[in-house]
């Protein structure tokens, strides 16, 4: 009869007995360590870690509860005005969706700014002086742009001095970010947006001519049957543009992809990928208008063809991704194969 020893154990007998003993070793090697079985391990470790967390967060309360109460005192109106005003339009509707990613990217780095030895940095303190009167010329001027800009330049000023230059650098991507919630001139998006929303209105206008819709284009002014539809900046401008970008890049962080290729080639196509889910979004609205009328166009149908701008935008990045993913792999392979033939 034949033996065999694996684990320190001896399986012996037909296959089947073997296979047995073997899934036996299996068992008897996911309860190894502290004798509890893998899956009430990582539910352990969980809790450890949620601890852990509670622990740290009442640990550093003391040090910055006058932070957060300073933060809370200075911004809270303004994030009252927002909340009530611009961030629910569609122009700055993507002001939260940028500040709170911003945010969890923060959190996501914030072990790694702990584990840095305490430090501060004097630039802070200029930092905090140009954001304090930013705020204060935004507030009582009403510009809406140097407003949330000093959020962005308080924030940094108190983790230059609380934490120093080199966990600004660790959290050098979050700041960057947060950049696109901060509203441009209105000149220079006027300037920039009307080419754009030509362009979106004439490749509308093409798409449903070949597909056989009585369809005409006035400028940015789509008519289609009885109804006519004015291109919007929010459907075509530049902020879409820019908000988009934006999850392009967010995408590319959460990736973290080695290739340059890949990387610099994605942020490059989300323009074309920005326009040409600026074109889908008008499209749909138009469909809607012209087979349910102008009301549901206008009502509830008008936010969610917003919605279909993200999804397909989103499923554009993701395709064009694997693309280039498969364009990187066929590259090593050639590459590999070129190697081999050399040796």
């Amino acid at each position: 009869m034949a033996g065999e020893t694996r684990s320190g154990v001896t399986l012996s007998g037909p296959s089947g007995g073997s296979r047995a003993a073997g899934s036996d070793a299996e068992a008897a090697r996911s309860v190894a360590g502290d004798g509890k079985p893998r899956g009430a391990r990582d539910g352990t470790r969980a809790r450890s870690l949620l601890a852990a967390t509670r622990v740290a967060l009442k640990d550093a309360a003391p040090d910055w509860w006058p932070v957060w109460l300073g933060l809370a005192v200075l911004f809270l109106p303004t994030f009252i005005d927002l909340f009530g005003g611009a961030w629910i339009g569609e122009e700055q509707g993507h002001g939260p969706m940028i500040f709170g990613l911003a945010l969890w990217l923060i959190y996501r780095k914030w072990p790694q700014v702990r584990a840095l030895a305490p430090a501060t940095s004097a630039l802070g303190w200029p930092v905090l002086a140009a954001g304090l009167l930013l705020h204060l010329m935004g507030r009582t001027q009403h510009i809406l742009m140097f407003e949330i800009g000093a959020i962005l330049l308080v924030m940094t000023a108190v983790l230059l001095v609380k934490r120093g230059a080199r966990a600004l650098r660790v959290l050098w991507f979050p700041f960057f970010f947060m950049l696109f919630m901060v509203p441009l001139p209105s000149e220079f998006v006027a300037a920039v947006t009307m080419p754009m929303k030509m362009a979106v209105s004439w490749a509308t206008e093409q798409i449903l001519f070949a597909a056989g819709y009585p369809v005409a284009r006035s400028g940015v002014i789509l008519q289609i049957g009885q109804y006519q539809l004015l291109v919007a900046d929010a459907c075509a401008g530049l902020q879409t543009l820019l908000t988009l970008e934006a999850l392009g890049l967010f995408y590319l962080n959460l990736m973290r992809h080695p290739s340059a290729l890949r990387n610099v080639g994605l942020a490059i196509l989300i323009i074309p990928i920005s326009f040409s889910a600026n074109v889908v979004r008008v499209i749909v609205l138009t469909l809607v208008t012209y087979y349910l009328g102008d009301a549901a166009g206008q009502g509830f149908l008008h936010g969610f063809a917003g919605m279909v701008l993200f999804l397909t935008a989103l499923a554009l990045i993701l395709a064009v991704d694997s693309s280039l993913q498969w364009i990187v792999r066929r590259r090593a392979a050639q590459s590999g194969q070129t190697r081999e033939r050399g040796a």
